[in-house]
């Protein structure tokens, strides 16, 4: 077993196949943590906690005085307010008296093969109970009756440790939660760098890394959502640590509402990091008996790292948080209308693009916004989820049916979250959406959100969709979110738990997205909001992939996707190819970097095929012959990061199979230099005892040699955003 516990010494050691977590109970009953690091096989001593004074921090009382300040100087497992630790607290508790201290004190423990769900909410999954074991450690505020269980559990395999954690009310009177972090841990000292993936709308999850300094440093959403601007994962690295070198200690929160990351250096250089729902208008009222779960945080340690914190997540969330059908399937090549039509269309448009992409060697069709109600433009509708007429007399069977007989799948479009204020929805059910009483509902793109928390809204969600997706032959589904919560408010929430809203909305729509997905399971689902601006762990358990960013220009995807690759694999990732000057922010590039840029993910295309030349078109079919023979190996293999576009002017990345037959490497060069030379790329990830065939060249060098000297990049002197490619066979040597 993965977990043992030493009763003498009341030392847990958890450990995966390369690291050990280790805690201990004091003689004072709080719950210490000793290590997380690099695998330690041999039990761990008990005598290494040093107890000292601190200026202005108490001592526990008697029988424990010899332990001194204790709670403000030692480093915990999930600390509480008020009552010696002047840190931030894990958790934080309002009592019926007005009163916020808390003390938790061990009580129990139990360990057990396997892993189970969090009730109501998205989480890493195992197949078989030999995958993992669970510690579950109970905690007490004996006043107050509170309890307090902290879920560990370890998946050797996959080398990752998840927590979790859930409070009970077991006394006689109401409490009310504060703040409930899913995981906080303590590091003996601060000398690393905080690494957290920030960004905006159309440029999302860049990597930014900066060093841990005195204070507290943090990152967090109030938006509703993950959001573009932050997301909920932060890592601490070593001051030299890069893609294949030095220690990673790696935190993933699978949730997509508010959250906060933070990290807090205190007075003598150690670092608490805690993880979880933002405590930023929250409020959970709990009534005596009631209890309260937190999310899941997955935690991994690399001692080589960044790529292989990275590459971690990637089989992981994969492997055992994506589900359904899709989950190890290679996915369609996919065009979508949007960029071509916008509004703008009816039947016979969208028929002949359809054609028109058969012919080019597409797999599926998507009709994106604009085919139901009264939807000319993004002021009205949304809510009314049934076909126009007007564009599509026979509706989406009719048209579905025509593109089906083309031999294509074929794809819709929703936003089911929002409601315009201008649709039949709304003016029946005006007190449907996230509001306050007496205040003005703020618009954002002509819409309000419907109130998930609410069960009469989440039934009409899923009747209505439900009935458009049993009527026609659709294959894929793009579920899109549109704009951030504001006035939040629920008409049917009492005044004590009006702050529970946000939290009720998320958990209102993994509800409505169990049962949608649950009824289809042969739909692929793609969770997008304005692009990126919920790419989270906690949509990928019901959707296997997102839409990485709105901005689908090659030079800002390079970033976007690297930044993304921190934490999740290809195959979450849709990248499309679109026109040139972008929409977004109308650079020019070339079809052929547009193609390899969008190839490192879920492939596809966001244009007018009717308007492209004959040279593009046959450049086109090109693309997606060339995905066809790769695209197994970049969803599902292992991905190296060469370059990094946020250090220099060059971004490579490649993808290998597991069984290392098969690579694929892409190399890009932003900005064009004068008089520039060919540079030596060295690959990672081979097999040093394989040759490998170079298929556009027919070259045959050896493992070693490729990833020590490496190949020749071509010049890259004639024009901005230049790419190469090489797709790589193995051979015996």
């Amino acid at each position: 077993m993965s977990i043992s516990f030493k009763s003498d010494k009341k030392i847990f050691h958890l450990r995966t196949r390369t690291s050990s977590y280790v805690m201990q109970v004091l003689p004072s009953g709080h719950l210490a943590h000793l290590y997380w690091g690099a695998l330690i096989k041999s039990d761990y001593p008990d005598n290494t906690i040093m107890y000292g004074d601190r200026a202005f921090s108490p001592y526990l009382p008697e029988p424990h005085r010899e332990m001194k300040s204790v709670l403000d100087t030692a480093e915990f497992e999930y600390s509480t307010y008020g009552c010696g630790d002047f840190r931030m607290p894990a958790v934080q508790l309002q009592f019926a008296d007005g009163s916020t201290a808390s003390d938790l004190r061990y009580v129990d423990y139990s360990i057990e093969s396997g892993k189970s769900g969090l009730s109501g909410l998205p989480s890493v999954y195992i197949e078989d109970t030999s995958e993992a074991d669970t510690l579950v450690v109970l905690l007490r505020d004996e006043l107050k009756k509170i309890d307090v269980e902290l879920k560990y559990s370890v998946m050797p395999g996959y080398d990752v440790i998840t927590r979790s954690t859930r409070i009970i009310n077991g006394g006689e009177q109401p409490c009310d939660i504060l703040k409930a972090a899913s995981m906080a841990l303590d590091f003996s000292h601060s000398d690393y760098d905080m690494i957290r993936l920030s960004g905006s709308w159309a440029r999302e999850r860049h990597v930014v890394r900066e060093p841990l300094h005195s204070g507290l440093q943090s990152v967090s959403s109030t938006r509703g959502a993950s959001s573009h601007q932050q997301h909920p994962f932060l890592a601490l690295a070593d001051k030299k640590a890069d893609e294949t070198t030095g220690d990673v200690y790696a935190f993933s929160l699978v949730y997509s509402g508010n959250f906060a990351a933070e990290a807090e250096v205190e007075s003598d250089f150690k670092t608490r990091v805690s993880l979880g729902i933002n405590s930023f208008d929250f409020r959970w009222h709990l009534d005596a008996g009631e209890e309260f779960q937190t999310p899941e945080v997955v935690m991994v340690f690399s001692n080589s790292g960044l790529g292989n914190m990275s590459r971690t997540y990637h089989k992981l969330y994969r492997e055992r948080l994506c589900r359904g059908k899709y989950r190890d399937s290679d996915r369609y090549v996919l065009i979508n209308n949007w960029e071509a039509t916008y509004f703008d269309f009816n039947e016979e448009l969208i028929v002949s693009l359809a054609a028109e992409a058969k012919e080019l060697g597409v797999e599926m069709f998507v009709l994106d916004d604009g085919w139901f109600g009264k939807r000319d433009l993004d002021d009205c509708s949304l809510g009314d989820w049934v076909p126009d007429k007007n564009k599509l007399p026979g509706g989406i069977k009719s048209l579905a049916e025509k593109v089906v007989g083309m031999g294509l799948k074929f794809g819709l479009w929703f936003e089911p979250e929002m409601v315009s204020p201008d649709s039949d929805l709304y003016r029946a059910h005006p007190d449907w959406c996230i509001h306050v009483d007496g205040r003005d509902r703020s618009e954002g793109r002509n819409q309000l959100v419907l109130d998930y928390s609410r069960k009469c809204v989440r039934e009409y969600i899923v009747d209505i969709l439900s009935k458009v997706l049993a009527d026609a032959p659709i294959s894929y589904i793009k579920w899109d979110m549109n704009r951030h919560m504001t006035e939040v408010g629920s008409a049917e929430l009492s005044p004590e738990r009006q702050r529970e809203t946000a939290h009720r909305y998320i958990l209102g729509l993994y509800e409505v997205l169990e049962e949608l997905t649950t009824r289809f399971p042969d739909i692929l689902f793609e969770s997008c909001s304005g692009g990126g601006g919920r790419f989270d762990p906690g949509m990928l358990y019901y959707m296997p992939q997102t839409w990485t960013s709105d901005n689908s220009d090659a030079g800002s995807r390079m970033k976007v996707q690297y930044g993304t690759s921190m934490v999740y694999p290809a195959s979450a990732m849709g990248a499309h190819v679109s026109v040139v000057p972008n929409h977004q922010n109308h650079r020019v590039t070339s079809l052929e970097t547009r193609g390899l840029v969008a190839m490192s993910g879920n492939f596809g295309y966001e244009l007018d095929v009717r308007k492209m030349t004959d040279e593009d078109k046959v450049a086109v079919k090109d693309q997606i012959k060339l995905y066809r023979k790769i695209r197994h190996t970049v969803l599902f293999g292992d991905q190296y990061r060469l370059k990094s576009p946020f250090e220099g002017n060059e971004t490579a990345w490649m993808y290998v199979a597991p069984n290392k037959g098969e690579a694929v490497a892409f190399y890009f060069y932003s900005m064009a230099e004068s008089n520039t030379r060919s540079k030596r790329l060295k690959l990672a990830g081979l097999d040093s005892d394989m040759n490998y065939r170079i298929e556009e060249t027919g070259e045959v060098f050896a493992g070693d040699f490729l990833m020590q000297v490496g190949v020749w990049t071509p010049p890259m002197s004639e024009g901005d955003f230049k790419s190469a490619f090489w797709h790589l066979v193995a051979e015996k040597k």
